[in-house]
């Protein structure tokens, strides 16, 4: 029953990622139709096919590289593109009769992420529709600090409400663990309110072996709603996009900051991480899974309209040059610059996927030695219960026996 459960989830991940992927690439493909575009070929996946079909001259896709997929517009693709596609050392049978009119790049390039908007948008309202789906935040406030570990070496205290880390602002658990982890190991200044006064702490967080992740070791007050998904704030629609659109936004913001960069690039998750999180989600509830996809539409759509050759926001910010100068961008450094960056943009990927991997391992590593230490103390209670009644050891305690 594991096993069919196991193989269920991992269909249904695939399906949910595919899904997503296919609206994004359905955007630019019918903005394109109706632009009046050539369209040599719509694929879900990068690299070589593995099913594909021709209807109406556009040749229909299944690839090898599940993570994402493209649409092949031979009147707007950079030649550097033609790699990750699939599609090196094919050449356009002939340049369109009339140049493409700037505004309809942008339209097309813009669609793709509007498509990501639209389905998150949907699954936010489609949420706050059903009764089973659990909504909830977790306070930034503390509940109890271990004596031992970082927070109580910083000064933090039970009942302390966290409201700013390292001068940004913190209302949640979640927003809190954020800062912690974009904090890395150093000293990390936490503004707390202490019985209505306004306290500063120095506290440098310990990172966990097996997950990489930094930790203050504070446990925050009982959560009445009980355990709730972080990417499930809110029952209102509005404020879900919002949450989503403000993680990402944080995480590209401390990229952009040197003294944050370092750790931030350190946090960042790749393509197995992703697929791990849709997966536990799928495992655990289905509403925690559409919620998780709503958070994922966000973070594409946004990542795809950064201003980068080889993503839409690169195509879009030379359809604009052009518009604006009445000039295009010569060819030659589009393809260069988009041969370049899709280089980086594989070897990053690479990166990602490789330490995603070791990372996985050693959290489950983690978790197996735990669990066999469970076993192990448990047996040796129930061996230490068969000898009360001989001993006549009811009333003692363990440390006793």
């Amino acid at each position: 029953m594991e096993i069919l459960l196991t193989i269920g989830a991992i269909v249904a991940c695939v399906l949910l990622f595919s899904f997503a992927i296919f609206i994004h690439e359905f955007g630019h493909f019918l903005a394109a139709r109706k632009l009046g575009m050539k369209v040599d070929a719509f694929s879900i996946g990068f690299g070589p096919a593995l099913w594909k079909k021709t209807v109406d001259g556009v040749e229909y896709r299944i690839s090898a590289i599940p993570f994402g997929g493209y649409v092949a517009l031979p009147e707007l693709d950079p030649e550097g593109t033609k790699g990750l596609e699939g599609q090196s050392g094919k050449k356009d049978e002939a340049e369109p009769a009339k140049p493409i009119e700037p505004w309809k790049k942008v339209i097309v390039a813009f669609m793709g992420p509007f498509g990501n908007i639209v389905l998150a948008v949907v699954l936010a309202f489609a949420l706050a529709l059903i009764p089973g789906a659990r909504f909830g935040e977790l306070m930034a406030e503390i509940g109890s600090v271990p004596e031992e570990g970082p927070a109580h070496e910083g000064g933090l205290k039970a009942g302390d409400k966290v409201v700013e880390v390292n001068g940004h602002a913190v209302r949640t658990w979640t927003e809190m663990q954020t800062e912690v982890q974009l904090a890395g190991g150093k000293p990390a200044a936490f503004v707390v309110d202490r019985g209505g006064t306004n306290v500063t702490l120095s506290i440098s967080a310990k990172q966990e072996p097996a997950s990489g992740a930094w930790f203050i070791m504070a446990f925050s007050t009982t959560n009445a709603l009980g355990r709730t998904a972080a990417w499930m704030p809110s029952r209102n629609p509005l404020k879900q996009l919002q949450w989503d659109t403000m993680s990402i936004v944080r995480v590209l913001q401390a990229l952009a900051t040197p003294k944050e960069a370092g750790a931030a690039a350190k946090a960042l998750g790749g393509p197995v991480m992703i697929a791990e999180g849709l997966y536990n989600q799928v495992r655990r509830n289905v509403w925690d899974a559409l919620g998780f996809l709503r958070f994922l539409c966000v973070n594409l759509a946004i990542l795809n309209l950064l201003p980068i050759p080889v993503l839409d926001g690169g195509l879009i910010l030379f359809a604009l040059y052009e518009l604006l100068t009445r000039r295009k961008v010569p060819r030659k450094l589009v393809d260069g610059l988009s041969q370049i960056f899709m280089w980086l943009f594989l070897g990053l990927m690479i990166v990602l996927v490789c330490r995603d991997v070791s990372r996985s391992r050693r959290m489950h590593k983690a978790a197996n030695e735990f669990e066999v230490r469970s076993r192990e103390e448990a047996a040796h209670r129930a061996w230490v219960e068969s000898f009360k009644p001989a001993f006549n050891l009811e009333g003692a305690d363990d440390k006793a026996r």
